[in-house]
């Protein structure tokens, strides 16, 4: 009996397990600043509890009206733990009230574009609610140090022109946690106002089964064997028809299948994406593709809502 050519390479991925740095979320966390917006993909998978720690945070506002304090240009810019609060002598800027700290999570490399927790020196057991974003590749460095500073998600889509319109602008020091701190709309001429601090206005948590960015569509799927997968597409031809291809080297084995999760048919080869996240501000729904090249394992874009 020989099994045909979608079936084959099916159980061929389910006897394959693959380390890949960096996996799909179900969860992106998008932020709206007053130097433009951007969005964070969540590794749940390989770090739950520091996610689960960042959800947390996110749900109980105190992301919201926060600021980025520090910006180190060609190293980091830094957040989350100072927020504008209103009164009735007005704003003021003040500490968050923090949760109690995490256990380390460190796995993936703090590269450009990855977030992080920041932490106390000398104790990788101190995070709470202060994160950065990597400009550069700061593993070297990150990876090796105080056990590792955990990175929990990156930043998707175009995201990190904020993050390189923040690392341009003038920092002054303010002493203590604000001795690095970004300023917008500032020439130095006038006292600095709140306005100047660069603000979080708004944090949205978006649940999505896909993230397409930068050519690559990711996701956890369902193959019908009891198993499930995380797995990425790489873009490859975008006319006359939409056709992705799979990246075998981003094939992950999940112990836990997501409730939000794509489905594939070997019999049919065709594959279903309830959603798909395409931009900072637009989500497809029902992606339906076809598997038309079962050697490469090559799917072409059917249809979408």
């Amino acid at each position: 009996m020989r099994l045909n050519p979608a079936l084959y390479k099916t159980v061929l991925l389910v006897c394959l397990f693959f380390s890949s740095p960096i996996t799909h979320a179900n969860k992106v966390a998008c932020f709206t600043t007053n130097m433009g917006q951007f969005c964070i993909e969540l590794f749940e998978t390989q770090t739950p509890i520091t996610t689960t720690n960042f959800i947390d945070y996110t749900n109980s506002a105190t992301y919201t009206n926060g600021i980025f304090h520090r910006s180190v240009p060609d190293f980091v810019v830094q957040g989350g733990g100072f927020k504008i609060i209103s009164g009735t002598a007005g704003e003021s800027l003040t500490a968050v009230n923090t949760f109690a700290p995490i256990i380390n999570e460190f796995k993936i490399s703090n590269t450009r574009g990855t977030v992080a927790m920041a932490k106390l020196g000398n104790d990788p057991n101190s995070a709470t609610s202060q994160w950065f974003v990597n400009l550069k590749d700061n593993s070297p460095n990150l990876d090796n140090q105080n056990g590792g500073f955990t990175v929990f998600g990156r930043v998707i889509f175009d995201g990190m022109n904020v993050f390189d319109a923040i690392e341009k602008l003038p920092i002054r020091s303010f002493g203590g946690s604000f001795s690095e701190t970004p300023l917008k709309d500032y020439d130095g001429s006038s006292a600095v106002s709140f306005n100047n601090l660069v603000r979080i206005n708004n944090v949205a948590l978006i649940d999505v089964t896909s993230i397409f960015s930068q050519g690559i569509l990711s996701f956890a799927v369902d193959i019908g064997t009891g198993n499930a997968l995380e797995v990425s597409l790489r873009l490859i031809q975008d006319s006359p028809s939409i056709v992705f291809e799979l990246d075998p080297d981003s094939v992950v084995s999940l112990n836990n299948k997501p409730l939000n999760i794509a489905t594939f048919s070997s019999t049919s080869g065709q594959l279903r994406i309830p959603s798909a996240m395409i931009n900072a501000s637009t989500v497809i729904n029902n992606v339906q593709m076809q598997l038309t090249n079962a050697e490469s394992f090559q799917f072409t874009l059917v249809s979408y809502e």
